[in-house]
């Protein structure tokens, strides 16, 4: 009797670990993509003490590295690497536009994700997904006035996109994310009036537009 309940139980082991096996190879574990990105700041915004305007912030192109890892065939994470360069003015105040030079962004995100089929050939594959991202400011150059320093910020982060399958491990991918962004600003106008530093908050709120080829593994 021992031996036959010891059989069952390493036949029992032994058909979950071989469930286990196969549906460890239903599907690639990581992914990594490249894009080129196009960074579009519509709803810039800012409320700026003391001389009062608004924030005029240029758009740019870069690009765009991403590594995605999937815990189930359908939920995964994806870390999202990219820096950006953009002019910084001042407009609309009570001394006119002032350049306020420029700011590079590096913003890395982190995305929770749900992934999908469209149909039983598995080439369309959509997705959404959200999390959060921190941003930071740096070789930022002064413009016209003497100074000026951004906060570092932490934010949210949107996402939806279309992975287009070429073959089981390669595909092509189109991505836009919105980044939800506040920075406190200090300009450090001494320069052009004596004692003056101009205190502001600066919204952001970037779209990302993207496109590129992927690979998984």
């Amino acid at each position: 009797m021992k031996r036959i309940v010891f059989a069952i139980m390493a036949i029992s082991l032994m058909t979950v670990n071989f469930v286990n096996a196969q549906n460890s190879n239903e599907f690639k574990k990581w992914q990594v993509r490249v894009r080129g990105v196009g960074v579009v700041t519509p709803s810039q915004s800012a409320k700026i003490g003391i001389i009062g305007g608004d924030v005029q912030i240029s758009d740019t192109f870069i690009p765009e590295l991403d590594f995605t890892y999937f815990f189930t065939e359908h939920f995964a994470a994806e870390l999202i690497l990219g820096t950006a360069k953009h002019d910084v003015k001042a407009i609309n105040t009570v001394a006119g536009e002032i350049d306020l030079g420029s700011a590079w962004l590096l913003p890395p995100t982190l995305t929770a994700q749900y992934h999908f089929y469209v149909s039983d050939k598995k080439i369309v594959k959509p997705y959404i997904g959200a999390g959060i991202n921190y941003t930071l400011f740096y070789n930022v150059k002064s413009g016209a006035v003497a100074d000026v320093k951004y906060d570092n910020a932490l934010g949210y982060a949107a996402q939806m996109g279309i992975d287009l399958n070429i073959t089981d491990s390669f595909f092509i991918n189109i991505d836009a994310k919105r980044l939800f962004l506040k920075t406190d600003v200090t300009v450090d106008a001494t320069n052009l009036v004596p004692d003056l530093i101009v205190p502001a908050e600066v919204t952001i709120d970037p779209w990302l537009f993207g496109i590129g080829v992927g690979m998984r593994f």
